[in-house]
């Protein structure tokens, strides 16, 4: 991975306030709930719901609380207004960004966008100006604490993972894109601690960046993060620990 460590970025974002960790709820209900509409309220027949339960759990959204989303989204209309989005740019000094979205209004979304781009020293381009940077891939972070890589590897190949990483802290488990809630539920079946399991963009290459540059692309993820139209962010900025 180019030394590039996920998990202690995502630790970070879990470690937010309850404010914080309210909105990351409030982006993955909707994420539920439109899957609901496109395909039905039953995992079993609907993949994409299946997956976005599992990056529910994995973020620790109570049981409780997806069932409630579930059952609303099954006889809500609303759902149907919302937009799914792809956003491609470029921050400071190249970096790649994909930005994926849900909106009930494309011209507030596309706006929004546009601005935090141009703000923080990067600039919105066009569809495909990065995406073949990025391959769409399964990906189940696995905490690393008392796990023996080979065993992880038997368990995760035998649940259907394509591949094993280890990075630091975590096994990167790859997958197939619709395969991630399969591996991930049978992971965590297993005992392991799954702390991440959604599809992802991940880049081919990663770019490093100093000085102002990583203010300014810290500082332009946090816009992303914050904006709830936006359901995930996308880049392959290297040291992104970096920003404090």
């Amino acid at each position: 991975m180019s030394g590039h460590s996920k998990w202690s970025t995502i630790k970070r974002k879990k470690e937010k306030t309850d404010n914080a960790r309210a909105k990351v709820f409030t982006k993955i209900g909707r994420e539920i709930a439109v899957a609901v509409k496109e395909g039905g309220p039953d995992p079993a027949g609907n993949s994409k719901l299946k997956d976005v339960i599992a990056k529910a759990k994995a973020a620790n959204v109570p049981n409780d609380n997806i069932d409630r989303i579930i059952k609303k989204a099954a006889g809500d209309s609303s759902a149907d207004n919302y937009e799914e989005i792809i956003y491609e740019g470029y921050g400071p000094a190249g970096v790649a960004v994909v930005v994926e979205a849900l909106t009930d209004n494309r011209n507030r979304t596309a706006g929004d966008v546009r601005h935090y781009f141009d703000k923080y020293g990067g600039n919105m381009g066009q569809q495909g100006s990065v995406m073949f940077m990025f391959t769409r891939q399964g990906v189940v972070l696995v905490d690393a604490e008392d796990v023996e890589e080979d065993a992880l590897m038997e368990a995760a190949l035998e649940a259907g993972a394509e591949d094993v990483i280890a990075d630091e802290g975590v096994f990167d488990v790859r997958t197939g894109v619709h395969d991630v809630a399969t591996v991930a539920d049978a992971l965590t079946a297993a005992g392991y601690t799954v702390v991440s399991a959604q599809p992802e963009y991940v880049p081919g290459n990663y770019v490093r960046l100093e000085g102002d540059n990583i203010t300014q692309m810290g500082k332009m993820l946090e816009m992303f993060e914050d904006n709830d139209d936006i359901q995930a962010v996308w880049h392959n900025w290297e040291n992104e620990d970096d920003y404090e």
